[in-house]
């Protein structure tokens, strides 16, 4: 079976990489680890990636200043040189030039923490409870120019509680979170190998 090169592209502590990187541990998955590679140099995740025998790579991206594209380009090396062939963002903190995304477009997915097309960027959980919805969760989609705008590849909702506050409904997703990434990943897979 073919299994894609996968970069997992994080900024912080990397708890949905490690459910993908859990997930490619099972026979038949179509993903295969290869790269971590964060914006940030202290990111946990990339000690994590370590202890679990993927290369890492940081970029920096405050040596670049405003020039998001020049950053993106040394990204771009990094990746290329892995010779990734899709890409995981999970918990990557930076919103992607144009360029970028026209270089991985339909190679790279995202998680976002709604039920889009509601409520994209920033802010998600307190925006769901202020509107008065009974049911919040989590979508991945593919990655396009605009933010959390792409094609929904997968879903998961969970119900808001009377009492429910911002802190307590992303406790609530996060976990389901890490079971929608590895399904909606290996879906993805599935439509870049065809």
């Amino acid at each position: 079976m073919t299994r894609l090169r996968l970069a997992i592209l994080v900024s912080g502590r990397g708890s949905n990489m490690q459910a993908l990187l859990d997930a490619a541990q099972a026979d038949g998955y179509p993903a295969r680890p290869t790269l971590v590679l964060s914006n940030r140099p202290d990111a946990l995740a990339l000690d994590l990636a370590a202890k679990h025998g993927i290369a890492t790579c940081a970029v920096d991206h405050k040596v670049y200043g405003k020039d998001r594209e020049a950053f993106e380009r040394n990204m771009d090396k990094a990746l290329k040189q892995a010779d990734i062939e899709v890409i995981a963002l999970a918990g990557f903190m930076r919103v992607l030039t144009p360029w970028f995304v026209r270089e991985w477009s339909g190679r790279m997915i995202n998680i976002h923490p709604s039920l889009l097309p509601k409520y994209p960027g920033l802010n998600t959980h307190q925006r769901a409870i202020d509107a008065g919805d009974t049911y919040a969760g989590c979508s991945v989609h593919w990655v396009t120019e605009s933010v959390d705008e792409g094609a929904i590849i997968d879903q998961a909702e969970v119900a808001i509680a009377a009492d429910e506050t911002a802190v307590s409904l992303a406790k609530k997703i996060l976990p389901i979170e890490h079971t929608l990434y590895p399904r909606a990943l290996a879906k993805a897979c599935t439509e870049i190998i065809v």
